[in-house]
């Protein structure tokens, strides 16, 4: 799917917030569908088909955080949250609810293209399951891992916390999110354990693990890893 033909939801209540949207997104070939409450966003999702939604948390209605829930009952159409709510702890309860990602107002037209570009490549089928960003190369289907062509020996954790990011790259995933993942949902609290393997694989693939740049910490939230090919 390009972005010439890609479909997205804005379901936000301020006219102008949208019409700004409308207007950048548009310029760049994005179709764009509205809605102005969570009970219309519900709705307008299940018969406008969008490919991507972006969605505000303080709807008149119902709060963002519960539309999400609500529609991640039936569908998985990339979500990302534009919201005012800076609060960290706002991030992760829309995280956990299913959002793909989240970024906060003000924002940047150039950011949030990035994100939508990232968004719609993930729910592109991939020809080949390999992974390329810079130096590093993941081939998932050979539990492959490669830095500038030299083969990383991984612990079984290290290497499902990589595929873990890999399968997700470019979303934010919670602390919670991976620790269910790698490890399963009795360790969901265990964000020490998680930061130790973390930082053990960050010196594996990292050239400069003080400084990352493949594996992206959000602060509070979880990890992201980079996906900007």
């Amino acid at each position: 799917m390009s972005e010439t033909d890609a479909r997205v939801l804005i379901v936000d209540d301020e006219r102008a917030i949208r019409r700004f949207l409308q207007l950048s997104l548009a310029a760049h070939g994005y179709r764009i569908i509205e809605a102005t409450t969570g009970n219309e966003a519900l709705t307008v999702a299940a018969t406008g088909h969008p490919d991507v939604i972006i969605l505000d948390l303080g709807l008149p209605d119902l709060d963002g955080i519960e539309v999400v829930r609500r529609l991640r009952e039936w569908t998985q159409t990339p979500i990302i949250i534009l919201s005012v709510r800076e609060a960290e702890a706002d991030k992760v309860a829309a995280l956990d609810a299913g959002a793909d990602d989240y970024l906060t107002k003000p924002f940047g037209v150039g950011e949030l293209l990035a994100r939508l570009r990232v968004v719609l490549r993930r729910v592109q089928p991939a020809a080949e399951p390999i992974f390329a960003i810079g130096e590093l190369v993941v081939d998932l289907a050979r539990r492959r891992v490669t830095v500038a062509g030299e083969e990383v020996q991984l612990t079984p954790t290290e290497y499902g916390l990589l595929r873990a990011l890999v399968i997700h790259s470019g979303r934010v995933l919670t602390h919670a999110q991976l620790l269910r993942e790698v490890w399963g949902v009795a360790y969901a609290d265990e964000t020490h354990l998680l930061r130790v393997n973390i930082s053990n694989l960050r010196r594996k693939i990292e050239r400069e693990p003080a400084r990352p740049r493949y594996i992206i910490t959000e602060p509070g939230v979880g990890y992201r890893l980079r996906d900007d090919r």
